[in-house]
């Protein structure tokens, strides 16, 4: 039996941070049902590389889903949603905050017809305060909760992480909140109750120190390019022939051994490095010494003597490397699939790993209203419809 087994989700959301939510309810059990535009679909359908007209992220995203094309602006469309949130566990949307009032789907009147619905309300900025009428997307939510300023080279352009992880954060934070809600409503004997996600605080909520030593020294983290600052050693270091190797060595025992394998037995012996406060303070030199050893030697040769001495390093990984890699491949992070039409595409492995009800591939990613017969039909127009996997 899958985890979440039996429960129903409603997606009304696009793109990427509400259906990256429902596709992590999905890939453990939960039969969602992912609501499209008719004209198109999902706009993430057509992003980024596509396969014979559609996107492979699609395959991804969507995995585990059922598709229906519904047209939300018209009564017959709200009419099915009604229906089918009558009798669901979760709904999740992330339009921006007053887009589902606008068609009699808000939470007032969606709580109305089942109290005991739990709805995702994933935005830019929230469903109150000034900001939230504000279109938001991933790459501002980044720059506001602090990351944007934090990433890149000192002096230069602040750059974005490659991938959209303001959209990701805020789908996990909804993920959490949702098993969170459901426990209340469960154990407690609560009420359903609104989940609201915002961007900008999905991601500063993973800022860390980045507050209070602002609030304490009046101190303004900036960009440090590969170095992690005030923990030292922890940085990229050029190895011959121009590859670069990540070195994590701020643990005070781990400091020593890594010292003593690039053959400096003088800094592994220094008082004034035990603690990784005074590390911080000499982290120019402690680099140098450790790009100096680096340099001097192919990656891997510095790989294997900096494990054996127990030192934490590592290569930085392009996604053919991801692919071969023998510890993605045994833990089944690489995994071979399909698309609706059959045509073999390998995707991501599903994360977490549960031991005792694993999160599993179950139908690939649905065409655009694949399933509107078997929900609006087999529904009877009003209940939630049997899948048939």
């Amino acid at each position: 039996m899958d985890a979440l087994q039996g429960l129903k989700v409603l997606e009304l959301g696009q793109l990427i941070a509400g259906p990256f939510a429902a596709k992590t309810l999905a890939d453990f059990g939960a039969d969602v049902i992912k609501v499209e535009p008719v004209d198109g679909g999902d706009p993430l359908r057509h992003w980024r590389l596509l396969r014979e007209g559609t996107s492979v992220w699609w395959e991804v995203q969507s995995r585990n889903k059922r598709s229906l094309a519904l047209d939300l602006r018209t009564s017959d469309g709200q009419a099915a949603v009604r229906a089918l949130a009558a009798e669901a566990d979760v709904v999740v949307e992330n339009f921006k905050p007053g887009t589902l009032e606008g068609w009699g789907l808000g939470w007032e009147a969606l709580h109305a017809l089942n109290p005991k619905l739990v709805m995702l309300r994933i935005s830019g900025y929230g469903q109150t305060g000034p900001y939230s009428g504000k279109p938001g997307f991933g790459v501002l939510g980044e720059a506001m909760g602090g990351l944007r300023h934090l990433t890149g080279e000192p002096g230069r352009v602040p750059v974005r992480v490659g991938v959209s992880i303001g959209d990701t954060l805020a789908a996990l934070h909804g993920v959490i909140g949702v098993l969170m809600a459901l426990r209340h409503r469960e154990v407690q004997g609560g009420e359903g109750q609104v989940v609201d996600v915002a961007l900008y605080e999905s991601v500063f909520n993973v800022m860390e120190s980045l507050l209070p030593e602002y609030d304490a020294f009046g101190a303004v983290r900036g960009a440090a390019g590969s170095a992690l600052p005030g923990i030292a050693p922890s940085n990229a270091y050029r190895c011959a022939g121009g590859a670069y190797v990540l070195v994590a060595g701020n643990g005070d025992s781990i400091f020593r051994r890594l010292m003593q394998a690039i053959g400096r037995d003088d800094l592994a012996a220094d008082a004034g490095l035990v603690r990784n406060d005074q590390r911080a303070a000499r982290v120019a030199e402690i680099d140098a010494a450790i790009e100096a050893w680096t340099s001097a030697r192919p990656i891997d040769e510095v790989i294997t003597k900096l494990e054996a001495a127990g030192v934490p390093v590592g290569r930085i990984y392009t996604v053919a490397d991801i692919a071969r890699d023998p510890q993605y491949l045994a833990r089944g992070m690489v995994v071979q699939s399909a698309d609706a039409d059959g045509r073999p595409l390998k995707v991501p492995g599903i994360v977490p790993r549960l031991t005792a009800t694993p999160g599993r591939l179950r139908t690939p990613a649905p065409r655009l209203g694949e399933h509107n017969d078997e929900v609006l039909g087999g529904g009877g127009g009003g209940g939630w419809p049997a899948r048939r996997e």
